[in-house]
């Protein structure tokens, strides 16, 4: 604590005593200080530019496959996750998250499976060590074929 008192001579002293109830050493430091800071660019923005419904022989499973083409600037992710929700974006009906190598340009396609006909709410996040950026759609499934 540091505490000021005045003498009868108008002058003022600053006596400082510190409060350190375990006897511990202390260390007082004075002086410059220097940090090296690095500046990332990160993910800047997400677009999903296509959806492509992608047709089925009779011998596939009966999911609906759509492929998601992905835009992004900035720097390149390294994961993509893909949350499938209903069409008001709040009740979570599914998660899938890959990793992913992307060189030289962010452009990607992304292969989800639907069970079943309606309507959805896609969130595709791209993300790195340092950033995370999302896009979202709705789309709509109708036995197979995409809109």
């Amino acid at each position: 604590t540091t505490e000021a008192s005045s003498n009868s001579d108008s002058s003022t002293t600053v006596e400082s005593v510190e409060d350190n109830p375990d006897g511990g050493c202390h260390i007082y430091r004075n002086g410059y200080y220097s940090a090296d800071i690095s500046v990332v660019e990160g993910i800047l923005e997400v677009n999903i530019i296509q959806m492509t419904s992608i047709q089925k022989t009779e011998s596939q499973a009966e999911n609906s496959l759509v492929d998601f083409v992905v835009t992004c600037q900035g720097s390149l992710p390294t994961d993509v996750c893909t949350v499938v929700s209903d069409p008001t974006c709040q009740v979570t009906k599914s998660m899938v998250c890959d990793p992913i190598t992307v060189t030289d340009e962010c452009l990607l396609t992304i292969r989800r499976a639907f069970e079943e006909p309606g309507t959805y709410c896609i969130n595709i996040t791209l993300g790195d060590d340092t950033s995370q950026a999302l896009a979202s759609a709705l789309i709509s499934i109708n036995g197979g074929e995409s809109t």
